[in-house]
């Protein structure tokens, strides 16, 4: 083939780093974007903190605070003053540091609060189930034998507190080699699980629910009133129980109904996952990317401009930069202001477009703010960005891990999309309220005749809401509500 040259004409699109890094700020959350902010302040030399922006704005009660705090740190340098005038230049060589210093001063807390607070107390980590049963173990008088086998049963454990393998199992997972020389058989092994089903949480290490409820009633009260009718109901109706038929329980146990539910009522204080009292999650923080409050009648939206601090060039840094000066240093400073206005730019960017769009959700769900759950509004990300006139890709950008504080909670910006039911009136029914209006029902419902899906159906569809009824049964479910058969409850 012979060699050409040709010349085409088109069009595409091209992400520019600027655009890039636009978009993934607009895809953080507020705690990511201010890790990224702190490795933008620690890298480029151009950008500092204005601090100034907020010192206008103080209020008075933070005007006080500040004077207090003065004040407070004046007479902690007097204190301070006092020691080293009460403190020799010279000490004896036998001398302590007890003979010049009170040991425990460092130690006590004074004012109305003498809780410790001493170095223990600065872990915040929690202690998973397998740490807090093996700190009982180490303080519990046990063989090495014993000991190897008790491990052995805790590591078998789920979060639950269950122990998920049989006895043949966990005899046959011991090392030969950490155990003495006396062989070791199920008897030994079963012992061993009965001293750890004696530790805390009351009903760790059992093998089922009726084993664990069994542990944790043995531990109440004998005094407790119906206590042994509980127990009976545990080791021989418990199925029953589970099927919620009450007719057949007050038959076989011959009790009467307030009996029976005096008895149903103690089994059901019991915890039948005893694993999750002891927990290594860990508390998280919402923060909230925008407010929203009615004021005079009208609802307003405002940015949270605490969790990101306000930026700015530093003009120190910017001042040494010449123009006809092409060093190394000099292109070095040009390229990081070129790179902070960038970054600035992009915050503005950010903060703007997620105020538009929290500002259009507010708008088009009102009714929610003012009536609750129940008169949500369908809404998809279409209508936001037919709105706004932006790309869909972007709604869903700004409203992902982004929180909206409003009077009756924080809520995810996703929330308040939902897709729509047609109504017998012409109009349209969000799935959230939908969802509403089905925990309403199933709230107020007869505890001895709960409502089905069918029943839930044909409740709504007099309201003009027509749904049918697997969409109730899927509705149900997302809600975390069980059939109507587990509802059921002596009245």
């Amino acid at each position: 083939m012979k060699a050409s040259l040709q010349l085409k004409i088109g069009q595409s699109l091209t992400m520019t780093p600027q655009l890039q890094q636009a978009i993934r700020l607009l895809q953080l959350s507020s705690i990511e974007l201010q890790a990224e902010v702190q490795d933008a302040l620690e890298s480029n030399m151009m950008l500092e903190v204005d601090e100034g922006s907020n010192t206008s704005e103080e209020s008075p009660g933070k005007s006080e605070e500040l004077k207090l705090k003065k004040e407070s740190d004046e007479k902690s340098d007097q204190v301070t003053e006092m020691n080293q005038d009460t403190l020799p230049d010279e000490l004896a060589v036998d001398s302590g540091w007890d003979d010049v210093y009170d040991s425990t001063a460092s130690y006590t807390k004074t004012g109305s609060d003498n809780s410790y607070d001493g170095f223990e107390n600065q872990d915040s980590k929690e202690k998973t189930l397998r740490e807090h049963l093996e700190w009982q173990l180490n303080l519990t008088p046990t063989s090495d034998t014993d000991k190897v086998i008790a491990m052995t049963l805790i590591d078998s454990l789920d979060d639950d507190g269950y122990l998920t393998e049989s006895l043949e199992d966990i005899l046959a997972a011991i090392d030969d080699n950490d155990l003495e020389e006396a062989e070791v058989g199920v008897e030994e092994v079963e012992a061993v699980l009965r001293m750890i089903q004696s530790m805390d949480p009351v009903g760790v290490a059992s093998r089922d629910i009726k084993e664990c409820l069994t542990l944790q009633l043995n531990q109440c009260d004998v005094e407790l009133s119906r206590l042994e009718e509980a127990k009976k109901l545990v080791n021989n109706h418990l199925d029953l129980l589970a099927s919620h038929d009450y007719n057949q329980l007050m038959r076989k146990m011959k009790l009467d109904k307030e009996e029976l539910t005096e008895v149903i009522n103690l089994i059901q204080s019991m915890n039948p996952r005893p694993g999750n009292q002891v927990s290594e999650a860990r508390t998280e923080y919402v923060v909230p990317d925008v407010y929203v409050k009615k004021v005079k009648g009208v609802w307003k939206v405002d940015l949270n401009t605490d969790s990101i601090p306000n930026l700015k060039i530093n003009s120190a840094y910017a001042n040494m930069i010449r123009r006809a000066d092409n060093s190394e240093d000099n292109n070095s400073l040009k390229s990081h202001l070129q790179e902070a206005r960038w970054f600035i730019k992009s915050l503005r960017s950010r903060s703007e477009t997620l105020l538009r769009v929290a500002t259009c959700i507010v708008e088009r769900q009102r009714a929610f703010l003012d009536y609750g759950e129940e008169a949500m509004k369908p809404l998809v990300l279409h209508d936001v960005a037919e709105t706004l006139g932006m790309h869909e890709s972007t709604i869903s950008r700004v409203t992902t891990r982004k929180y909206m504080h409003t009077p009756r909670g924080i809520f995810e910006l996703k929330y308040f999309f939902s897709s729509h039911v047609s109504t017998s009136y012409g109009g349209a029914c969000s799935s959230t309220a939908i969802r509403a209006l089905i925990k309403k029902l199933v709230s107020a419902e007869t505890p001895d005749k709960p409502l089905s899906d069918s029943k839930i159906a044909a409740i709504l569809e007099d309201q003009g809401i027509n749904v049918a009824r697997r969409t109730v049964a899927k509705y149900r479910e997302a809600m975390a509500i069980p059939p109507s058969n587990e509802r059921k409850r002596l009245a």
